[in-house]
């Protein structure tokens, strides 16, 4: 016969035949209630605890004050829609304790099924980190080479500090033999006697003045007025002035002998005709046949000299002509003074001309003419 339970609406038979109310309705509810561990996931496990009891998703998010969109999020495990982590596993002991689960469980299910990317390995158990012996050796050696530098540098400076300057030294030296010579004057100066005094000491090199700076051609812009064509035209007649003032030295060399002072380019004595051409200087020198080829072109240095042949037609070009002495039958005759010379010329050797008492011999030029003896006879 069927049990008469009135108005009560949840009865729980207990073992020993008592009934038991409905509060235990939570319990009948808990055995039959799909556990934490159900389904794929957390949220397959939430979902089908909230349909079990008949709950909406608009129910869960009355209950526990979490948007309806994250409680649908949360099931779906969809955890790019929902907020930062923190937020979201309190999310997930909310809903845990409103279906009556085991939060903890729930939170441990949900870290098992989102791990978190930026949380870091946990070390294998059993493992020891052993370090490398030698790095040990080598922090003690860089120590080591860091101290010596820092104590190097430390002794320099107390050298340095200690060595006075040359400057220093030298003035103190002398101070210190200024000093007596001070005292010495006081004293007689106090006792009434004759003070000597000694040499005057060198300027220092720092109140030394230089030489002030003269700007070409202002001497001459002031003298004629400061007119740029009268500043010109006083240059040229003071070139030309110095054109032609004689060389003195060259005038009292005139008539030496020749003496070798380098290399002797050229023919033999045997074949020489008489000339030789020799370098005051360094200079360019080319001898030319009489059909204008080449016979010789050097840079002649200072000293060296050209011993020209018999060959008739040659000639001599000049890079500088100031810079070769001619000598003919071994005797400084002239100064080349053209850039261009036929040697035939100047192998005659000039006439003598007779100079007057207390004057000095005229400068023989390099373009000797020939005499009259050889001088052919005019056509009759």
């Amino acid at each position: 016969m069927p049990l008469d339970t009135g108005r009560v609406s949840h009865l729980h038979l207990v073992a020993d035949g008592n009934v038991a109310d409905g509060d235990h309705e939570d319990a009948s509810v808990s055995v039959h209630q799909p556990s934490i561990e159900y389904g794929v996931d957390l949220g397959a496990a939430l979902r089908a605890a909230r349909e079990f009891r008949g709950l909406t998703l608009q129910d869960v998010a009355d209950a526990t004050r979490i948007r309806q969109g994250y409680v649908e999020a949360l099931e779906d495990m969809r955890l790019d829609e929902l907020p930062s982590r923190p937020f979201t596993i309190g999310y997930v002991k909310s809903y845990a304790k409103l279906l009556g689960m085991d939060e903890d469980a729930a939170v441990a299910r949900f870290k098992m099924d989102a791990p978190d990317d930026g949380e870091p390995l946990r070390a294998p158990v059993g493992v020891r980190h052993e370090r490398d012996p030698r790095l040990g050796l080598l922090l003690v050696l860089g120590v080591l080479v860091v101290g010596a530098i820092v104590m190097w540098n430390v002794a320099q400076r107390a050298i340095a500090k200690d060595t006075p300057p040359a400057q220093v030294g030298q003035t103190q030296a002398t101070a210190a033999v200024a000093a007596p010579a001070a005292v010495a004057s006081a004293a007689g100066a106090a006792s009434g006697g004759s003070v000597s005094l000694g040499a005057p000491l060198p300027a220092p090199v720092e109140s030394t003045t230089p030489e002030p700076y003269k700007t070409p051609g202002l001497d001459d812009a002031a003298a004629n007025g400061g007119s740029a064509d009268a500043v010109s035209a006083a240059a040229k007649a003071r070139a030309a002035a110095e054109a032609n003032t004689p060389d003195t030295a060259h005038l009292a060399a005139l008539g030496s002998p020749f003496k070798p002072k380098g290399a002797i380019l050229g023919a033999s004595p045997a074949e020489a005709s008489g000339v030789i051409l020799q370098a005051r200087k360094p200079s360019a020198l080319t001898i030319r046949s009489a059909n204008g080829a080449p016979l010789l072109a050097r840079w002649m240095a200072a000293g060296e000299s050209y011993r020209a042949p018999r060959t008739p037609g040659l000639t001599a070009e000049f890079a500088d002509p100031g810079s070769f002495d001619v000598y003919v039958g071994g005797i400084l005759t002239s100064r080349a003074s053209a850039p261009q010379l036929a040697l035939s010329k100047l192998a005659v050797p000039p006439p003598a001309a007779p100079a007057p008492q207390g004057q000095a011999k005229p400068p023989i030029q390099a373009q000797a003419q020939p005499s009259a003896a050889t001088a052919p006879a005019a056509p009759r």
